[in-house]
């Protein structure tokens, strides 16, 4: 059988699985042994076998799960409400100075977390319950919470990235500094392009009353200052700590984790459903992404062992005759496409086999490529019919919020994002500067 037809029956089959509403990475690892027991007889188990090996000694990994502990520790404790309460005191006399401030919260939770999922209940629980009381716009600020929450991917530290650096064998700490300016960038774009339409629309960003921003004191703001740069404070303490050299990368994420602990108890928030709550969820997050990785890695060996990558290599190379940046922005177009129907990890673990290797013979940063990469997850988050932050606000979002309202908002953010994504690709050094600086290379 030619590679092409095996190539073709692996991931049809993968597809046709998920469609079944299987697990991922049951789908990915199951596809990935069976292919290689059908191809190459029972030795072919040492495969999945020595890609579980291959995962466990993979030092960085330790990371994610207390990476992922300081966000929903920060989140479940209520820190990040009093967060909220601060934008919405000091932001309140701006023209939407609330949709401003449920951006800035977006922002800063997503410096912690690593995942959009605490982004968008915090959004979604604390802020737009408050946003639609004060009369602003439903549709402008369901999109605000959607698109703010997706940069919880793109800067450190994403666990996307980490996901990517597993499979593309690339230091994830450049893979960090790499999503710095990027997530700098389209943090920027979203807050100017909110405070220019609360500009020109005024309706849709009412100002706080006069009655009402009377009653808060000066003493009362600078309170509310104080609690709500906590969590400025400890992102602050655990970046100077790594970029200074007193920790690693992993005791980095430990000293964050200890932090965000004594930050609730600090605050008079850690109690026992906190603590249990938090740890749940970090248990169930840290598994899956394990298992994903597993599953990748044993698909991605079947595929290298297939000698596939070349087919597809002379495909988009000799067949459509495309110049190396045609190629790459059909990759990242099929990036998107994917991205409506399959979540960022299951797009990563089918294309990156066979994307990759070609980005690397084209002559791209895999760095640089990762990053873009990212953006196209960013933007398959909040694109119909089965984007993940859709979902989530569907379920959290009161009533008067229909699935017509969430569809309607992230239509100004998807062309954000793609805009983002082109001055990334036309300027480089955006996303490079940091790790270049870093390795020596500037």
């Amino acid at each position: 059988m030619s590679s092409e037809f095996i190539t073709l029956f692996m991931f049809a089959s993968m597809l046709i699985l998920m469609a079944t509403g299987q697990r991922v990475y049951g789908v990915i690892g199951a596809v990935g042994s069976a292919a290689a027991l059908w191809l190459w007889g029972t030795g072919s188990f040492e495969l999945p076998f020595n890609a579980a090996f291959q995962v466990l000694n993979w030092y960085p990994l330790i990371t994610v799960p207390f990476f992922v502990f300081m966000g929903y520790m920060l989140s479940e404790s209520g820190i990040a409400n009093n967060l909220y309460r601060m934008f919405h005191v000091w932001f309140g006399n701006v023209r939407g100075g609330l949709a401003l401030g449920t951006m800035g919260l977006m922002i800063v939770i997503s410096m912690f977390n690593g995942l959009s999922v605490a982004g968008m209940a915090i959004g979604a629980t604390v802020a737009l319950p408050e946003l639609l009381r004060r009369g602003y716009d439903k549709v402008m600020i369901t999109g605000v919470i959607q698109g703010g929450s997706s940069l919880g991917i793109m800067g450190p530290p994403s666990v996307v990235l980490i996901l990517y650096a597993m499979i593309a064998r690339q230091p994830v700490l450049q893979l960090w500094l790499a999503g710095v300016g990027p997530f700098f960038l389209m943090a920027i774009v979203f807050t100017l392009y909110i405070y220019i339409r609360c500009r020109i629309q005024p309706e849709l960003g009412p100002i706080l009353p006069e009655e009402e921003r009377a009653r808060i004191t000066t003493r009362e703001k600078f309170i509310l200052l104080r609690e709500g740069l906590l969590p400025f404070g400890l992102f602050a303490a655990i970046m100077g700590l790594f970029f200074s050299g007193t920790t690693s990368l992993v005791e980095t994420s430990m000293v964050g984790a200890l932090l965000s602990l004594l930050a609730a108890w600090f605050s008079g928030k850690l109690d026992r459903r906190v603590l249990e709550e938090t740890t749940r969820n970090t248990l169930a997050v840290s598994a899956m992404f394990l298992w994903i990785i597993l599953g990748a890695l044993c698909f991605s060996a079947v595929y290298d062992g297939l000698g596939a990558i070349k087919a597809i290599e002379g495909l988009l190379l000799n067949t459509f005759d495309l110049s190396p940046w045609g190629v790459l922005s059909m990759m990242l177009l099929s990036f998107i496409i994917l991205g409506m129907f399959l979540d960022d990890t299951a797009m990563l673990v089918i294309v990156a086999p066979l994307y990759i290797p070609l980005v690397k013979l084209l002559g791209f940063d895999l760095i640089w490529f990762g990053i873009l990469y990212t953006i196209t997850c960013q933007i398959a988050y909040i694109v119909p019919p089965f984007g993940y932050n859709l979902f989530l606000m569907r379920a959290m979002a009161p009533p008067e919020i229909t699935i017509v309202d969430i569809y309607k908002s992230i239509v100004p953010f998807f062309f954000l994002m793609v805009f983002c994504m082109i001055i990334i690709m036309v300027f480089p050094d955006i996303a490079m500067y940091l790790p270049d600086l870093y390795s020596g290379k500037r």
